[in-house]
């Protein structure tokens, strides 16, 4: 198992949707979630025309993919900034349009797989959870410091936590006798405050807590809700866009901004709809595709995932 960290989700479905954008001599594509290089090594060969411009915020993770890419040279452009910063990155770059964008937006294997991080209930560790560590309040500050009524909005928001007041009570009550420092409490208290139906299903009943906390201590929805959007407006005609999702809430957020984009936006009885109100974009996926069996069976942290594609099939109307 130890190597499913290395193993990039979906990557023959991402590299297939991509592909008709990315043939051309020059065609730039885009990794918002660089992680440990996966995707865009595997990009950087397919396509060896293209070139390659990877974000990401993990400073660790920019060093470790830095010497997985290397030997790709000046194709690839690795870039420290969270991925709602494109349109930044490619004015700074003088890339105003690119012909392909993947967000792959699990949290990256690393990240789980180091023990002092705190993004996994498994084994026990400093409550964390920054993918940034330069910057930002930590998962303990937030446990920590956050008014009752806020964390049992954010693990029912985030964490789709059917529980939350009932865990949100228990935090309050035991923050009061020591402050929150380590994940392995916060597990032991989250088992410890669910009705047994509960701890039946789905999984560690951890799980959930984790991932509203995560969200929460990086912005992830807010991010998402702003970087979906730029990265849409940043494709050329013919640009394709490909988004791996881990969960409905991202999901659902992907799925809004692409079916806006492919709709028309004409006012109902037109008997012609004028270019200005024809739809911006083309849905590559019938509702979102699914890993295999068999790479669930491989990867298990393949087993959540959503992806969901685009193609640009026309400029927008406001010409900037």
């Amino acid at each position: 198992m130890s190597n499913s960290r290395h193993v990039p989700v979906m990557l023959q479905q991402c590299l297939d949707m991509l592909a008709p954008a990315l043939t051309e001599p020059g065609a730039v594509v885009v990794d918002c979630t660089l992680g440990l290089g996966g995707h865009s090594e595997a990009l950087l060969t397919r396509f060896p025309e293209a070139r390659l411009v990877a974000l990401d915020r993990d400073k660790e993770a920019l060093r470790l993919s830095g010497e997985r890419l290397a030997p790709f040279g000046e194709r690839a452009t690795l870039v420290h900034a969270v991925y709602d910063e494109l349109p930044d990155v490619l004015d700074r770059l003088g890339l105003p349009r690119v012909q392909g964008v993947l967000f792959d937006l699990g949290v990256s294997s690393m990240q789980l797989d180091e023990a002092d991080r705190g993004f996994a209930y498994a084994r026990d560790a400093p409550l964390d959870m920054r993918m940034d560590q330069t910057t930002g309040i930590r998962a303990a500050e937030v446990l920590n410091t956050y008014p009752a009524g806020e964390l049992v909005r954010i693990l029912r928001a985030y964490g789709e936590e059917k529980q939350a007041k009932r865990i949100v009570s228990a935090i309050v009550r035991e923050r009061e006798k020591e402050p929150f420092s380590n994940s392995a409490r916060l597990v032991e208290l989250i088992r410890d405050s669910l009705p047994q139906a509960a701890k039946r299903t789905g999984g560690n009943p951890a799980k959930r807590t984790f991932q509203a906390l995560r969200i929460e201590v990086n912005g992830e929805l807010a991010v998402l809700e702003r970087a979906i959007p730029a990265a849409v407006k940043a494709l050329a005609v013919g640009g394709r866009i490909a988004v791996l999702s881990y969960h409905s809430l991202e999901d659902r957020l992907v799925k809004q901004v692409f079916a806006a984009g492919a709709a028309t936006t004409a006012p109902p009885g037109l008997p012609v709809v004028p270019e200005r109100y024809q739809p911006r974009l083309k849905l590559l996926t019938r509702g979102a595709e699914l890993p295999t069996e068999e790479e669930v069976a491989e990867n298990r942290r393949a087993a959540p995932a959503r992806l969901r594609g685009a193609e640009r099939i026309r400029e927008e109307w406001d010409k900037e």
